[in-house]
This record gives structure tokens, sequence and C-alpha cells, in this order.
């Protein structure tokens, strides 16, 4: 019979490690079943400030219930999710958005490495092609030339002599 519990007991605990867990708690709950599917989609969509890489419907952190209730309460307010986010980032940022929106600053932040890396590599494709380039044959002396650089090399050093 023991054997029997202990793996109940087992099996209970595998069960709970793999569903998740979600941090709101049921004094939360809004009463209005279509009210707080909205809240719940929208707390999945908020980033805790505390933990920083969980939403706000996964932490257990107490600034991620006062974000929940604020959620839950503009939602009884009659806002719709636009004005709820809306409202959420003019309060604390964009950070507050587990998803950043594509727009000015988050665009040149998302491109800016992909163009630094294409940068890189047309500056190393262009310095290596200029490298390839055979470099100009010297031509000849011509007979003045010749004649002056004769007269340089049969001239005798001074400071070579002295020594």
């Amino acid at each position: 019979m023991s054997r029997v519990r202990s793996l109940i007991a087992g099996l209970a605990l595998l069960v709970a490690g793999v569903t998740p867990l979600h941090a709101v708690q049921p004094d939360e709950v809004l009463a209005d079943p279509a009210q707080e599917a909205r809240a719940r989609t929208l707390s999945k969509e908020l980033r805790c400030m505390v933990c920083q890489n969980q939403s706000i419907d996964d932490s257990d952190a107490p600034l991620a219930k006062d974000l929940r209730l604020l959620v839950r309460e503009r939602i009884r307010a009659g806002d719709d999710d636009r004005a709820v986010l809306d409202f959420l980032v003019a309060r604390y940022g964009e950070f507050v958005l587990l998803r950043p929106t594509w727009h000015g600053a988050n665009a040149i932040l998302w491109t800016a490495p992909f163009l630094i890396l294409i940068g890189g590599g047309l500056a190393i494709w262009l310095r290596a092609r200029g490298r390839r380039a055979a470099p100009e044959p010297v031509s000849a002396l011509s007979a003045e030339e010749r004649r002056k650089f004769d007269a340089l090399m049969c001239k005798p050093d001074d400071s070579i002599t002295n020594v």
C-alpha cells in the first residue's frame, strides 16, 4: 500500500513540475471570465520589473502582483487592451513590454548589429579586393635619369673616405 502512495505522490510531483504555474492569486481573479481572460492575456505580455525575464503572470514578486491588479483595475474601468498597454508604457516605459514595439530607437537597436556586420564584411571585401590588384609595373629609367643615377652611384662618399 505504501508503494502505491509513493507512486501517486511521485506522479503528483511530476505533474506539478510539468504544468505551468501561474502567480495569479484567487483574490486577484475577476468575476467576469471574459475580462479575466483579457487580463491573463495582457499579463503574459508584460515584463516583471523585478524578475525582468518573466511575465507578470508568472512572477511572484510584489511589484508583479501590483501590476496584475492595475491591469485588472484598468479592464474593470472599461479600457481596451491597447489602452491598458499604453497606460503601463506611459507609466513604466517600454521596458515593461516583453515584446517591444518596432519603431524609432528600437528599430535602430535591432538593426544596428546587422548593419555593422554587413559594413564590416563590405570593408574586408573591399580591402581584400584592393590587395589582389597587381601593382603597376615600374617603367625603365629615361636616359637622363640613368645618367643622374650613374653619377650618384660613382660619386665618392666623403663620409666614408674620411674615416
